[in-house]
């Protein structure tokens, strides 16, 4: 089963399955968005799965894919990832906190 997100206007796109020569998609209602499929994997994995069967039973079925039309798989993450273990990162957000980096940060490991 291939997955894509489809640009939409909205902040999290359009989720889609996608055939495997990637020419067609199917748009899927209930999750609309890869993040929700995620979320609650158990209950998208077989609604997916049965858009998967479909497209791949009915070449009449789905829209055409064009991989232009994607974007980020998620978006928009939910997490905030930090770099601050790198001492290079570290040392230029200590500087714009106006604070000194400690000697030993640059010999010791974190």
């Amino acid at each position: 089963m291939k997955l894509a997100t489809l640009k939409d206007g909205a902040r999290d796109g359009q989720l889609v399955v996608v055939s495997r020569d990637l020419t067609r998609c199917l748009r899927s209602e209930n999750p609309q968005t890869m993040q929700a499929a995620m979320d609650n994997w158990m209950s998208a994995a077989p609604e997916l799965a049965r858009l998967s069967d479909r497209l791949h039973s009915d070449t009449e079925v789905g829209a055409t894919f064009d991989p232009k039309q994607c974007e980020a798989p998620l978006p928009r993450a939910y997490q905030w990832a930090d770099a601050s273990a790198f001492v290079n990162h570290m040392e230029l957000v200590r500087k714009a906190r106006g604070v000194e980096m400690p000697p030993e940060f640059w010999t010791e490991p974190l």
